[in-house]
């Protein structure tokens, strides 16, 4: 019996390997950890004709305009390569080099687009809702934001807005099928999912037989053959033994482009193994100077935001959009912490520029070799430190501008642990 619960929801992508060119699909290498309430919303674009001269006082008709898709995803249990592939599709450029038995990943912003249609990179994502409900299969979807947090005894979390163009595809399929209305049986063109009966019965998801004019009726099926050509038994809808339509919704044989690739356990990242510089200078290989505040932190919060657009233009097919651009990044940095010192409000008084790095380490995946996750910020400024109080103690707000250095840029993403690559 298919299971509805959300916690049976699967989510896949292609994050080591990007897509060649827009809606084109890409190998599914990693299944991914996200928050239940994580699924990609299909968009239809739909428009009646109220406003066209119909013989009627209301509309008639829905236009089909195609559909774009979102996605929302939440790793409230942040592991490094939940950032690495957020941070290198929504940044777009990654250098990867080998560090031990690991590699690290560099992650900066793209300079210049993809090609003619896209200014990131883009992936394909497949979902599974419920334990067998539906799969879809969705090409383009871009990373249009990241954020993330960082509160003290909590878990370290990251989550990401995409936008896509809505190509997809579903592991459900429609057949109609012209039978006599009296009929106990029908034969489909290809073979139905599942090994056993019960797996098979569960993979027809509806049949509906049209007893009348406009008119469709539930056919209950009672056996679902193994057939290359599946044979449905059903109890006849009705006594008439004239050709009318039948409706079956199934679930057909699967490839193995529907099978979900290997999750990677790497170590969550707790903030009690955070560190935060405020006030220091990157170099281009380390971060130097600066005071590690980590200990007065009580939240940390980032912000990168693409301010993404998907256009449908010509040349790219009615049912989906066919284009990704950017209009500008923006990003936040919000600091909440003890107020014990003069620093930031001598930034303030001071219109000061400086650096900002977080470092985040997990636990070994070999001797002395740390899952990592850093995040530079070359060029800060602060807009405003306002003091307050809570619980009895003085705090401290910091909202930062993140500035564009004219060498290291705005920011730096480096991630440490053993996968291989991403968006390449």
């Amino acid at each position: 019996m298919r299971n509805s619960s959300a916690n049976h929801n699967l989510t896949a992508i292609s994050a080591e390997t990007g897509e060649t060119s827009i809606n084109t699909d890409a190998p599914l290498d990693l299944s991914i950890l996200c928050d239940v309430g994580d699924i990609v919303k299909i968009n239809p674009r739909r428009e009646d004709n109220h406003d066209e001269a119909n013989g009627k006082e209301e509309a008639d008709q829905v236009y089909d305009n195609g559909a774009t898709a979102d996605l929302s995803v939440n790793h409230n249990r942040a592991q490094p390569h939940h950032f690495a592939y957020l941070f290198a599709y929504a940044l777009g450029n990654v250098t990867t080099e080998n560090s031990g038995t690991g590699k690290k990943h560099i992650i900066v912003p793209r300079e210049g687009g993809v090609d003619k249609r896209r200014e990131l990179p883009s992936m394909t994502v497949m979902q599974r809702l419920g334990d067998s409900i539906v799969k879809r299969r969705l090409n383009s979807l871009f990373v249009d934001s990241v954020s993330a947090t960082f509160s003290a005894d909590d878990w370290v979390k990251v989550s990401g807005s995409l936008k896509g163009t809505g190509k997809y595809e579903e592991n459900v399929v429609q057949e109609k099928i012209s039978a006599l209305g009296d009929a106990t049986s029908l034969t489909l063109s290809q073979k139905v999912h599942g090994s056993t009966v019960e797996e098979r019965l569960d993979s027809i998801h509806a049949v509906f037989a049209e007893t009348a004019a406009g008119v469709w009726e539930e056919v209950t099926v009672t056996a679902v053959s193994d057939a290359a050509t599946a044979g449905l038994t059903f109890v006849a809808p009705s006594a008439n033994n004239s050709s009318i339509t039948y409706k079956v919704l199934f679930v057909p044989e699967e490839d193995a482009r529907w099978t979900f690739p290997s999750r990677v356990a790497e170590s969550p990242l707790r903030v009690s193994e955070m560190d935060f510089f405020l006030g220091g200078t990157w170099n281009g290989t380390a971060f130097v100077g600066g005071q590690n505040i980590g200990a007065d932190i009580q939240s940390i919060s980032t912000g990168y935001n693409n301010n993404s657009t998907i256009s449908f233009v010509p040349g790219g097919g009615g049912a989906f959009a066919s284009k990704h651009e950017r209009s500008g990044r923006s990003q936040s940095l919000k600091v909440d912490k003890s107020f014990k010192d003069l620093m930031l409000q001598q930034y303030v008084k001071e219109n000061a520029t400086f650096g900002a790095y977080i470092k985040c380490i997990g636990k070994e995946f070999a001797p002395g070799e740390h899952y990592q996750v850093e995040i530079i910020y070359p060029k800060l400024g602060v807009l405003d430190a306002p003091v307050s109080v809570s619980n009895n103690k003085l705090q401290e707000a910091g909202d930062f501008a993140v500035l564009q250095d004219d060498t290291y840029g705005s920011i730096i993403v480096i991630i440490t642990h053993q996968m291989n690559g991403f968006a390449k």
